[in-house]
């Protein structure tokens, strides 16, 4: 009976996995076990049931705190995803870095893995990136000459890119966990006034890693050109559209909004919530520049449009460039006159470009499918916190944490031991589970543990990141894979795509191991920007 009271929270783990394989929602799986397992301990007496009665108070509490919180950003972020996803930016994209690249010998591989960083950085979408370079790439590589392997692998891994390039919906939510775990384990060792994680430092910790994944694919597509030129061929030039106007087109708006978004976070003038609502509206533009619906003046249109994005672009310079400059914080109404009435034309364009915007959206159809899909999501994502809130309660009153601690220290090699087992069993879980359930589970049960033992917040949320995007992309469960074997031509085995998969893997792998080996390369931008 002994070893079955202390075998208890990792049967109830077991049987949350279980059911989840077997295809039962997330959200009611995590309740409904936990509820199973608390009626398990109250038969033992190893559970109050008075904690039932305070489990309401603590998700209202939850929700409460989320207008103070980072969560408030992940129906933002969200929109901002799927508005540019209904908006053809990846298509406009793909066809300008196909004309600047397609010249070269793996031209077209460069293409896709500049469009795919751009893409997670805009977007930080997963499946939507995959499914559409799918759509859009893959049969160009093919028809080129590309070796399949080389081109599936490519579009795969570059999808994943926005697990870990900000702003990611990931990093928003493990930054989240991260701080709440930094917070208990420092209240665990008897601070009382605890040091605090925020988004922004987790945002800027993945910055750098990120960056360095692009440069490691990029390389990667010049050795295979160079070693095995066959499998890579050129574009020729003939068959090349290299019209700048249409390029500049392409990567301008997106590229503004990026940043727009990112430098208002890194440079510390915006929370990643607030950051969130000016990419959430800034899309909107881009959105409404693209989809005129029945306007009887599409040009008009679409140059109010970017109007009003550029306008918001240079209303936060206005108040960016003098914080920068002087290193105090400037508002508004610090410039003076002239730069109040700068900012009040600026504010009236922005106005009158969001409106047209959301008018033409709505006329095209794009605005009820962006809504409903930021419902769903946004729905999705917050049922699930609150079932695997009442998971880790019951998992923790079932002394879980005390047998995990146990287990952690136990393992050889100390905090390295216990930070590697963590990661692999991570990363085993990214096959079978997305990447919401492990984060709002396994995080918030290990990672006090880990942090208590010393482990920087940072550089551990940063590792996860990159544990799950490597998960992402790993034959033969990775999701990226089976989005893009959905939408592959039949002509593309799925050997070919698991193939290609691999070197990338190895890729992520060794990133991984540069990351863990020196944490100042996740630890390094956040400390240099916010001290």
């Amino acid at each position: 009976m002994t070893l079955f009271i202390e075998l208890l929270p990792f049967l109830m783990f077991i049987a949350a996995f279980a059911a989840l394989l077997r295809g039962y929602p997330v959200a009611f799986t995590l309740a409904g076990v936990a509820l199973v397992f608390a009626l398990i301990g109250i038969g033992l007496n190893l559970f109050d049931p008075i904690h039932f009665r305070a489990f309401p108070q603590r998700i209202y509490g939850n929700l409460m705190e989320m207008d103070r919180s980072i969560l408030v950003a992940v129906p933002l972020f969200v929109f901002m995803g799927v508005m540019l996803e209904k908006s053809k930016i990846a298509e406009e994209l793909l066809e300008a870095m196909g004309a600047l690249f397609g010249s070269l010998r793996g031209g077209l591989g460069i293409s896709v893995v500049v469009v795919g960083a751009l893409l997670a950085a805009s977007t930080g979408i997963v499946g939507a990136t995959v499914v559409t370079m799918g759509l859009l790439s893959l049969p160009t590589m093919l028809k080129r000459g590309y070796d399949p392997a080389l081109a599936a692998g490519s579009i795969a891994a570059s999808g994943t890119l926005g697990q870990i390039i900000p702003p990611s919906i990931v990093l928003v939510l493990l930054g989240d966990q991260i701080s709440n775990a930094y917070q208990e384990a420092q209240r665990a060792q008897g601070i009382f006034s605890p040091d605090i994680v925020s988004v922004g430092d987790l945002f800027a910790g993945a910055l750098i890693p990120g960056l360095l994944l692009v440069g490691l694919y990029i390389a990667y597509q010049i050795v295979m050109a160079i070693w095995k030129p066959e499998s890579a061929p050129a574009t020729p030039r003939n068959e090349l559209k290299a019209d700048w106007g249409a390029i500049l087109h392409a990567l301008v708006p997106p590229l503004a909004l990026i940043i727009a978004v990112l430098g208002s976070i890194l440079a510390g003038l915006a929370t990643p919530t607030e950051a969130a609502g000016v990419g959430a509206v800034g899309a909107t533009f881009i959105a409404g520049a693209r989809n005129a619906g029945s306007d009887s003046n599409p040009a008009r249109g679409q140059l109010l449009a970017y109007a009003g994005l550029f306008s918001l672009v240079a209303l936060i310079a206005l108040v960016i460039i003098p914080n920068l400059v002087t290193g105090e914080r400037y508002f508004v109404s610090d410039l003076g006159l002239p730069g109040m009435a700068a900012a009040s034309l600026l504010c009236l364009i922005t106005l009158a470009g969001a409106g047209l915007s959301l008018i033409r959206l709505k006329r095209s159809g794009v605005l009820d499918e962006v809504m409903s899909s930021t419902a769903t999501i946004s729905a999705m994502v917050f049922v699930i916190l609150i079932g695997a809130s009442l998971f880790s309660l019951i998992f923790r009153e079932l002394g879980g944490d005390d047998t995990v601690a146990h287990a952690l220290q136990s393992v050889p090699g100390g905090v390295f031991g216990a930070l590697a087992v963590v990661m692999l069993v991570m990363f085993i879980l990214g096959f079978f589970l997305d990447f919401i359930e492990i984060t709002f589970v396994v995080v918030p049960i290990v990672a006090p543990i880990l942090l208590m033992m010393g482990v920087d917040p940072v550089w551990l949320g940063v590792l996860m990141a990159m544990n799950l995007q490597t998960s992402f992309l790993t034959p033969p469960f990775g999701f990226a894979l089976f989005y893009l074997r959905g939408v592959a031509p039949k002509s593309v085995k799925t050997m070919d795509i698991y193939r290609g998969a691999i070197p990338f893997v190895i890729i992520q792998i060794l990133a991984i191991l540069a990351v863990a080996a020196l944490p100042w390369l996740a630890t390094g931008l956040p400390n240099m920007l916010y001290d």
